[in-house]
């Protein structure tokens, strides 16, 4: 039995509710301590958890902390990335991962020189209705992937997040926020990309918040807020990318993907779960039985109805990864290759040229049934 790895997070922000709830379904890793440069936010998460408020460079200190959670805005993951490496802990980041290829070379460059692992969210494609397509796939059941279409689109976060500023700010946009999900995706799904192309628009050069407590404020809007891509991957597969804040409704799947045996429609890379409907040749359009997948289980109430989140999976991987000597499936390699289909994309927007991809990847790791119940904490 492995030891658990001591977590610790910085940025106590929105997203960390989830990592600190979700932790406790997984083994291999313990929440120990959380910091943020408000203090009052960390001692806020600490209390509601149980765990230690400490200053950011305590943090980097504790002795009982491997791995440190970077949950802070995009605009500063490298930055406090480089600072969790250099003070000797494994990070584990949120998407993205870092916003370009410099930063992220430097950043693997410094985790090599000291023995060190970087991995990076999104881990929804560990999601069992994803791992069930993947099965699809390596399966031979659709044949060789020669095509797809993705469709992200909505009205933006002014509607319902408290501090939505960084959203329509460069390093945020629809393509860095949304697209690392169904980047990610297709990746595992699909394998590396070749090179892609973009138009890109700005409609509103500002928005007015109506969630609270802001509700009436306006913001700028300082990066593409529409995005239309198309994706060439090392295997002859194209597939097109929309993603857009600017929709207010739409009828597209999220994601679709057509083999020369078939067609699969993938359900949303954004979430864990959902139905996964599949057709062989000309055959009817059929919605396949649930795989007893872990990782599908509907286990959160939301305003949909119950779905399946298990966010955690990519760091407890990691930490499990680390321990007994093997890849971890939410890695660094993916990430950047992530990231250089998104910075590919906004350039091409903006140059309107096609863009070769500076980086590659191996597919990561399949995780089945099995593998996933291993992720698990055995209950009491």
């Amino acid at each position: 039995m492995a030891k658990k790895l001591g977590i610790g997070v910085i940025g106590c922000g929105n997203i960390s509710k989830a990592y600190f709830s979700l932790a406790p379904l997984f083994r291999g890793i313990e929440m120990r301590a959380c910091a943020d440069i408000n203090m009052d936010a960390a001692k806020a998460r600490a209390k509601e958890f149980k765990l230690r408020a400490e200053t950011v460079n305590d943090l980097l200190k504790a002795d009982d902390i491997d791995i440190i959670v970077n949950l802070t805005i995009p605009a500063v993951h490298y930055e406090v990335s480089k600072e969790i490496l250099d003070a000797g802990k494994h990070v584990y980041s949120e998407k993205p991962f870092v916003l370009s290829i410099k930063e992220g070379l430097d950043l693997k460059g410094r985790a090599e020189k000291k023995g060190l692992r970087i991995g990076s969210a999104p881990d929804t494609f560990l999601g069992g209705a994803h791992q069930l397509v993947r099965n699809l796939i390596d399966t031979g059941a659709l044949g060789k992937i020669t095509s797809g279409t993705c469709h992200v689109m909505g009205h933006g976060m002014e509607h319902w997040h408290p501090n939505p500023d960084f959203f329509f700010q460069p390093g945020a946009g629809p393509v860095l926020d949304i697209g690392p999900y169904y980047i990610t995706n297709l990746i595992q799904l699909v394998g590396p990309v070749k090179q892609v192309a973009a138009f890109a628009s700005t409609p509103a050069k500002e928005r007015t918040i109506s969630s609270k407590p802001r509700a009436g404020e306006k913001i700028p809007v300082n990066t593409p807020t529409t995005i239309h891509g198309l994706l060439e991957f090392e295997n002859g597969a194209v597939v097109t990318l929309n993603t857009s804040w600017d929709v207010w409704s739409h009828g597209h799947a999220p994601m679709e993907l057509y083999g020369e045996a078939g067609t699969v429609y993938v359900p949303d890379p954004n979430f864990f779960g959902g139905d996964v409907r599949f057709t062989e040749a000309a055959k009817p359009v059929k919605k396949l039985p649930k795989w007893k997948h872990p990782f599908g289980v509907p286990n959160e109430m939301h305003s949909q109805g119950m779905m399946a989140n298990y966010r955690t999976a990519g760091l407890a991987d990691m930490a499990l990864a680390i321990a007994e000597g093997r890849p971890h499936r939410c890695s660094m390699e993916l990430a950047l290759h992530a990231v250089d289909v998104m910075t590919g994309l906004l350039r091409s927007g903006e140059t309107g040229k096609f863009v070769a991809m500076q980086t590659t990847c191996e597919r990561p790791a399949a995780l089945g049934v099995t593998e996933a119940k291993d992720l698990l904490a055995k209950k009491k």
